[in-house]
């Protein structure tokens, strides 16, 4: 064990067989910088903002996918790291519609760019992804403003055909994470890496819309993007990062128990992520759990129990409702027995509520006639 050592920044770790520089980072709390890296997937070192100098090596090395080895002399923050850093953001910033306030009246035509890409997005605000933008962070970090190169033109428009996902290809840069989160994490395969050069874009099937593709729209890829490419359609410009309070919570779609944030404005949900690190999800969401919370604001949703007469309902208390059900289910089981009555579990329960139920029609009714919506 005591072989295992490593130098980060003139300071000597333990580290354990196979990790790479950036995991022995982390555990020691030590910050270096990422864009492409995901938790759980391959890294790849693709963006290179994780670059860090090693004693004795030629090239700036990729900490996310450089695997730590004996008395290894790492510095994370040379000043070699942070030209190189801060020229990797400055050719990020100069590919595509990265409109955020990283800007300044020192890039030539600024103005014009910015009305330009609120054109393309059809919104006066600032990018829709403004505040919670890997990218940004990082370029307010190493005070990195735009206009040092010539913008690429992206050739490919927005994709606003599927119901819940916005594609913006004028923001994407390329660094896979969403591909990873499809592939490797949510294991759908329905997106990768498509074409060559100036043309690679991330693609779904034969290059076609999401909805049109192998994708169930669970969302992982837009929790991944850190950019403002990827963003879920009815919460764009919904609101600012500070605008909202974030409430955790479980969600009420079934019985695996996700943990969800609920983005907060005004009292209302605007957004709905997964909590990294939250059992058992671990961050993961389905379509239902991202994005199946309006029905919360429906005028339609029942909110008092209803009870009919002559053929028509009347709103009543919840305790004339219950003993009414229970009444009726003991006149039903006393005419005519038991295996009279049966029930179906709801799915969107909790497992606490449909073993509850299960053993109320076994143990009490004295039926095994009980079964669960799933299977229906």
């Amino acid at each position: 064990m005591s072989e295992n050592q490593i130098f980060i920044n003139g300071n000597p770790f333990f580290f354990k067989e196979g990790q790479t520089i950036l995991e022995v980072a982390s555990e020691q709390r030590i910050d270096i910088p990422t864009l492409c890296f995901l938790k759980d997937a391959i890294p790849t070192g693709a963006c290179r903002i994780c670059v860090v100098e090693v004693k004795g090596a030629r090239n700036l090395v990729p900490a996310c996918s450089t695997p730590a080895t004996r008395n290894m002399d790492v510095s994370t923050e040379s000043p070699r790291v942070i030209e190189s850093r801060r020229l990797t953001l400055e050719l990020l910033l100069a590919s595509g519609n990265h409109n955020c306030a990283i800007g300044s009246s020192d890039e030539k035509d600024w103005t014009a760019f910015q009305l330009g890409a609120q054109a393309h997005d059809d919104h006066e605000q600032l990018c829709p992804a403004w505040g919670d933008c890997r990218l940004q962070d990082l370029a307010y970090r190493y005070q990195v403003k735009g206009g040092q190169f010539d913008r690429v033109e992206c050739k490919h428009p927005t994709e606003t055909v599927n119901p819940l996902i916005m594609r913006d290809f004028s923001r994407c840069i390329l660094c896979g994470r969403c591909v990873q989160a499809c592939n490797e994490i949510q294991v759908n395969q329905a997106i990768s890496f498509g074409y060559r050069g100036v043309d690679t874009k991330i693609v779904a099937g034969g290059d076609r819309a999401l909805v049109n593709s192998a994708c169930v729209f669970c969302g992982e890829c837009v929790q991944a993007c850190p950019v403002g490419a990827l963003v879920e359609k009815k919460s764009r410009f919904a609101a600012r990062p500070w605008e909202t309070r974030k409430i955790r919570t479980t969600c009420p779609y079934c019985g695996v128990g996700c943990q969800l944030w609920l983005h907060v404005k005004d009292e209302k949900i605007v957004k709905v992520t997964g909590v990294e690190n939250g059992a058992p999800n671990q961050g993961r969401l389905c379509v239902k759990g991202r994005f199946g919370f309006d029905f919360i604001y429906s005028e339609e949703r029942l909110k008092t129990p209803l009870i009919r007469e002559n053929g028509r309902f009347r709103e009543a208390g919840w305790d004339e409702a219950l003993d009414l059900v229970s009444d009726t289910f003991k006149a039903i089981i006393a005419k005519h027995g038991s295996d009279a009555v049966a029930g179906v579990s709801c799915a969107r329960s909790i497992n606490e509520d449909s073993y509850q139920m299960q053993k109320l029609f076994r143990a009490v009714f004295k039926t095994n006639n009980i079964d669960h919506c799933a299977r229906t």
